[in-house]
């Protein structure tokens, strides 16, 4: 996922706590959308973040290596 504009990343926000997102990239590639205040992780797949709460990872999963939705 290639997200150039950062207006919208601007205007995306955690569904959980209406919270900024921060993009969390590896290399090149847009990994997933992180909501520090809520310490979960939307996971971007196939360049479609996954923005429902029941999908997300907390930080420890995703540190821990997963990166697919739930």
């Amino acid at each position: 996922m290639k997200l150039n504009n950062t207006d919208l990343l601007d205007i995306l926000a955690c569904p959980r706590c209406k919270g900024s997102l921060t993009l969390l990239t590896e290399g090149e590639n847009h990994v997933g959308l992180a909501c520090d205040a809520c310490a979960l992780v939307y996971p971007i797949e196939e360049g479609i973040p996954i923005m429902l709460v029941e999908e997300a990872l907390t930080e420890a999963q995703w540190q821990q290596g997963m990166r697919k939705a739930k």
